[in-house]
């Protein structure tokens, strides 16, 4: 195995390009396969990507909000507290990569977007105080554990089809969360994940020093909270009280809290606009003061830049695929094999295979859902293991798409072709895991 995570991180670190260059690659190839496979002109495969490019803005911001929220959160002075603690108390790099795959695994369950960044600062928090840590791979383990976002409970499909109302209803009706994320073979499934992929993570350690890559420490900012600034005559303007007051901070952070309670009191439903509520305040009540928040803001917008300037492309990707039909010929390839037992099966590796091109668990259900519950309908397969097979599918080869690490990639400071070595051994022991429990499911279903 460590033989085979030297090759990889050879090979990658030979021909992996940045994620941009992926992005752009990838949508050439899109265009090229609505050609050669859909028939589509060059021109028209063009229009298509044109048109969807902009398609997805608003769940772009969302995203993107989701992401910076969850790291302003991480960053406050009670969070990054508890987080200073764990990482002294952890000593070996055995332990560290193990602690560090259990924060981003339990924190991407929780909710996806804070497991995504706090995964990411504990990994760096750990290689800063373990000597003899391996950097890349302690990065690596800490976004292995986003593979329990999609059967969490921030998971994108399992909330939709809870939700009244979805576009699917009259299809398959209200499916709760006790048939998806809370059914025993899905509760199970992440409990193995969360207690054996840490092990496997820290089995890969390199055991030679000359091939372990520690942190400079030299190289992990730590900002100073911003001071008041003083008039001509050295005194402490009106304004400056207001930026630094943590009454402000904590009036309006306590206003979030009773506008939440009003909320649910009124029968309201937890969606991508709620977490993002609840977050973003809870943010500016812990740091108290405006200053300290958007002081900690500046730093948090470098860790999204990149899913800022790369949602487009992919959206583009998704306008490609959905235009010419190229989703809906992958999908059908899969349903024409299918059967009752073995439709969950085909319908995870079809939406790993099409995450591989446009990485949206939410926009990709809207195109792919429709067609796998009406086969799934038409054949007698289960419509919960089904749909849940695509989202698995997503978050599964989420480990070798490039887009979602952006965030952790930016906080590490580290490339792509850094950890993608170790990704790639990652996903084959994620696809034994997520594989069987869904070969399981789909027979149990059936």
């Amino acid at each position: 195995m460590k033989a085979l995570a030297n090759f990889f991180t050879r090979l990658v670190s030979r021909y992996m390009p940045d994620p941009l260059v992926i992005a752009i690659l990838l949508t050439l190839f899109t265009i090229f396969l609505a050609v050669v496979v859909e028939g589509a002109s060059p021109l028209d495969a063009t229009r298509y990507w044109g048109d969807g490019f902009w398609s997805l803005l608003s769940f772009s911001m969302q995203m993107t909000v989701i992401l910076l929220a969850g790291y302003m959160l991480a960053k406050t002075p009670m969070v990054d507290g508890a987080l200073n603690r764990i990482a002294r108390m952890v000593k070996t790099p055995f332990m560290a990569v193990v602690v560090a795959t259990l924060v981003g695994g339990i924190g991407s369950w929780l909710n996806w977007g804070f497991g995504l960044v706090i995964g990411g600062i504990v990994a760096q928090k750990l290689a800063v105080n373990v000597r003899g840590l391996h950097y890349p791979l302690v990065i690596a383990a800490a976004y292995s554990g986003f593979a329990l976002y999609g059967i969490g409970l921030s998971g994108s499909v399992p909330l939709l089809l809870a939700t009244e109302g979805h576009f699917l209803e009259e299809q398959v009706g209200i499916i709760s969360l006790s048939e998806t994320i809370f059914s025993p073979i899905l509760l199970i499934t992440s409990l193995l994940v969360i207690a054996t992929l840490p092990f496997f993570n820290a089995w890969l350690h390199p055991k030679d020093p000359a091939s372990i890559v520690e942190i400079d420490p030299e190289t992990v900012a730590k900002p100073a909270p911003p001071k008041p600034q003083t008039d001509h005559q050295g005194k402490i303007t009106l304004a400056e009280r207001l930026n630094h007051s943590r009454i402000v901070g904590i009036a309006i952070g306590l206003l979030s809290l009773v506008y939440l309670g009003l909320y649910f009191a009124d029968g309201g439903s937890l969606n991508l606009n709620t977490v993002n509520f609840a977050f973003l305040f809870f943010g500016i009540l812990l740091f108290a003061s405006p200053a300290n928040y958007l002081a900690a803001l500046q730093d948090g917008v470098k860790v999204v830049s990149g899913i800022i300037v790369q949602y487009p492309f992919y959206a583009g990707i998704m306008g490609i695929l959905v235009g010419s039909g190229l989703i809906v010929t992958f999908a059908n390839a899969f349903v024409d094999i299918s059967t009752p037992e073995t439709m969950p099966i085909w319908s995870f590796i079809s939406g790993g295979i099409i995450n591989l091109l446009a990485p949206s668990g939410g926009g990709q259900w809207a195109v792919q859902g429709p067609v796998m519950v009406e086969a799934a309908n038409t054949i007698g397969a289960s419509i919960p293991a089904t749909a849940l097979a695509v989202q698995i599918g997503d978050q599964w080869t989420n480990m070798v798409q490039p887009f979602w690490i952006l965030p952790v990639l930016a906080i590490s400071g580290l490339k792509l072709r850094d950890v993608m070595g170790y990704m790639v051994l990652i996903l084959m022991y994620l696809g034994l895991i997520f594989g069987g429990a869904i070969l399981i499911w789909g027979h149990m279903a059936a």
